[in-house]
């Protein structure tokens, strides 16, 4: 309706059509009426509904003025307190969503839920209901709702009451001669006498409707802030700079990564192995087994423990095969190095963007730590294949599976796991998914998919 009115050149918005001098024209004071008297109702059925809840409180501001009155005061504050946190939010949620439903007479936009998705079950449910701002602010719009339903019933009684005894004000003179109409400053004793004010009850009439709407202004306005939630456009918005930062951050995060294992493997290795060789070459001019060649032997061992550190350490940060030789090569020097008999099986017919790779390669290194620390696995099998994209698909792009199993006990949790988290965090910053399935008794896998195209823009779906 609102979009039809400003196509006509009406009205588009409550506010717009109240200070239109062709406001009792359009349809906006029916919405208004209509508003203020559903008001009346629902704040009716509040009263009646939360009565446990705001007893304990009239009590207490009862008892204020009462002498002696510490021990009841401090009992009815408790437990008004209590009452209030137990209950109110069971009122005040249905309550919102009945007021959002009702808020779009007056303000016809998106009026959606700043409501978070609950987890599975009643105690997921209470704790994300009773953690949320959203739920507080839909009790403190239950309260604003009280003063909110005396005034709208004092000015809609007073006004429709006297629209009404002016309307029909000759009639019952004709009818009771014997009765006589006060109207505060005169005495109505005749029909004739009461015809003039008979006319004034059309202006009555539109004083009524000028103030529900201004009422209904008012009040949707107060229920718009408390109990609707940011526009989409707004989240989009804020997803769009949050993802485009996280990826800006993967990308300077594989960038230090490559300077640090660069500097390390060309500059600090190369130091180390210059100075094992030259203590080697120190050794030549020592006697053997003497002190001195002693201490230098020892000095060496040292440094080529240091080297091999040193090594080991590159390897964590990027290794050098998967730069050289690519994903499968990378795969199978892990499953090398992994105490857990490990099988490695890829179908990757080409080499794949570095981001990708990388991102596959710490999977797997991750799933492997856990199955050594935690599984007590006899086996492991990694398998990664390459799936084309799909031709029907605009802009799609091969997808890469990964996928890590083992026959251990199982029982893997990401929530409580702080590495798989991480790992889903990771994979959820380049456009993937990872799943995991891990009973108890096993065996435990996990199963990551990411698109092999560039870094997305909003990975988030």
């Amino acid at each position: 309706m609102t979009k039809l009115n400003s196509r006509r050149g009406g009205p588009g918005t409550l506010l717009q059509a109240l200070v239109s001098p062709r406001y009792l024209l359009t349809a906006w004071p029916w919405r208004a009426l209509a508003y203020t008297l559903t008001t009346l109702f629902v704040g009716g059925l509040l009263l009646l509904v939360a009565l446990p809840v705001y007893t304990p409180w009239a009590v207490f501001v009862a008892t204020l003025g009462e002498q002696d009155s510490t021990g009841p005061l401090a009992f009815w504050f408790t437990f008004g307190a209590l009452m209030t946190f137990c209950f109110a939010p069971l009122i005040a949620i249905p309550l919102g969503a009945l007021e959002r439903r009702r808020l779009y007479l007056v303000m016809p936009d998106e009026n959606g839920s700043g409501h978070r998705p609950p987890p599975a079950g009643l105690w997921g449910w209470t704790r994300t209901r009773y953690s949320e701002a959203a739920t507080w602010r839909e009790v403190a719009y239950a309260t604003v709702l009280f003063p909110v339903f005396g005034l709208a019933f004092l000015v809609t009684a007073t006004l429709t009451s006297a629209t009404a005894l002016l309307a029909i004000s000759p009639l019952l003179l004709i009818n009771e001669p014997a009765i006589s109409i006060s109207m505060g400053w005169i005495t109505l004793t005749t029909p004739a006498e009461a015809l003039p004010y008979t006319l004034l009850s059309p202006l009555l009439a539109a004083l009524l409707l000028y103030a529900c709407g201004l009422m209904s202004y008012g009040h949707g306005v107060i229920a718009r802030a408390l109990l609707v939630g940011p526009p989409k456009e707004e989240l989009r918005a804020e997803l769009d700079q949050v993802t485009e930062s996280r990826a800006r951050l993967v990308n300077a995060f594989e960038y230090e990564r490559r300077r640090i294992e660069r500097d390390l493997h060309d500059g600090a290795q190369q130091r180390l192995v210059a100075l094992s060789m030259d203590l080697g070459m120190a050794r030549v001019d020592l006697d053997e087994d003497s002190p001195a060649d002693r201490r230098v032997a020892a000095a060496q061992a040292k440094a080529d423990e240091l080297i091999d550190e040193i090594r080991e350490l590159v390897r964590g940060i990027h290794p050098r095969v998967l730069t050289d030789r690519g994903l499968h090569d990378a795969l199978q020097e892990l499953a090398d190095h992994c105490p857990v008999p490990v099988t490695v099986e890829t179908a990757i017919p080409h080499r794949l963007p570095v981001h990708v790779e990388g991102t596959a390669y710490f999977v797997v290194a991750e799933a492997l730590t856990n199955v050594y620390k935690h599984a007590d696995a006899d086996s492991v099998t990694v398998r990664a294949h390459l799936a084309p994209a799909d031709p029907r698909a605009e802009g799609a792009s091969a997808i890469l599976s990964v996928e890590v199993t083992d026959d251990g006990r199982g029982g893997a949790d990401a929530v409580r796991g702080s590495g798989l988290t991480g790992l889903g965090d990771r994979v959820a910053v380049m456009g993937g998914t990872m799943g995991l399935t891990s009973p108890e008794g096993g065996p435990t896998r996990i199963r990551v998919e990411l698109p092999c195209g560039p870094i997305p823009r909003n990975p988030m779906p």
